[in-house]
């Protein structure tokens, strides 16, 4: 089904492996593992099935401490975690790095593993082949049935076009930095294209697009707060989107957003807003060495 017409947290899109995926996750950057392991429960609660983490986000033991302390049946959740830079030297390490995010999240199989950056500093000569020996691994671990999808978090088309000449299974996810003021139209209808869904990280704008004279007015319109306009946003665009919050109020709202249809108008008016907020981060020249100014 399409996101557009989603009723509830437990619809769902189809990867291109077949594999089922709530059509919102809950995501989790930037928390603490205390704030983590609260706020993935209240989630859990609110009706969210879908939670997403990362091995660099330093909360995985907390998350998975959450799902178990919540009580829903593993079969009903669909847990992603995602691969650093690091970790990832050679085949063997991102094996290695699989099965430490399997024992810190205390499970047995990830629904979900991405490959979290396409180049990093340190190999911006050799990411062709970096990337290659890291799909090469991911293939074997979703091969063996312990991840059930696999995919990536912000290729470019230059990226994903480099590792279709070796990958045997492509991608079936491209998480990337994608909100009103960062729509990425070429990456999105590449990723289309081929086949990946378009997950939509921040899809808040880390917070900045709350604070739009547009988007409250949008909200307003429609008896809803800003951020219940840029999830259905994202929705309308067929987009998942991955909003935080580690406030239970916000948690509970950012999942009320079946009730309602953005119009043409509105469309209009968030469109008008690209370019004019924060942007993603070019993975060609980013180094991860300096300061992080954001990463989902």
């Amino acid at each position: 089904m399409t996101a557009i017409n989603a009723h509830s947290m437990t619809d769902t899109y189809e990867l291109a492996n077949g594999v089922k995926i709530p059509v919102i996750g809950f995501g989790t950057w930037q928390s603490s593992p205390e704030d983590a392991y609260q706020s993935v429960k209240w989630a859990l609660d609110a009706g969210y099935r879908h939670i997403d983490t990362a091995a660099t986000y330093d909360n995985e033991q907390a998350v998975g401490r959450a799902i178990r302390d919540a009580g829903v049946p593993r079969d009903q959740l669909f847990v992603t975690t995602k691969l650093w830079n690091e970790q990832r030297n050679s085949y063997d390490d991102v094996l290695r790095a699989f099965q430490d995010s399997l024992t810190r999240l205390g499970l047995d199989y990830i629904d979900l593993y991405l490959i979290h950056w396409p180049e990093p500093a340190a190999h911006h000569q050799d990411w062709q082949h970096l990337n290659a020996e890291t799909w090469r691994a991911m293939e074997h671990i979703f091969h063996l049935g312990k991840a059930r999808a696999i995919g990536v978090s912000n290729f470019l088309p230059k990226h994903l076009k480099a590792l279709a000449k070796t990958a045997k299974t492509a991608p079936m996810v491209n998480q990337i930095f994608l909100n009103p003021y960062s729509p990425q139209p070429d990456v999105v209808q590449y990723n289309r294209d081929h086949g990946m869904l378009n997950e939509a990280y921040s899809p808040l704008g880390t917070g900045e697009l709350l604070k739009s004279e547009t988007v409250a007015a949008v909200a307003k319109k429609h008896g809803k707060s800003p951020a219940q306009v840029l999830i259905r946003w994202s929705l309308e665009q067929g987009f998942l989107p991955l909003p935080k919050s580690v406030h239970q109020d916000y948690i509970k709202a950012n999942a009320d957003v079946f009730d309602f249809e953005l119009d043409a108008d509105d469309h209009q008016q968030l469109a008008a807003m690209a370019g004019k907020g924060r942007q993603r981060q070019d993975p060609t020249t980013f180094d991860f060495s300096k300061p992080i100014p954001f990463l989902h």
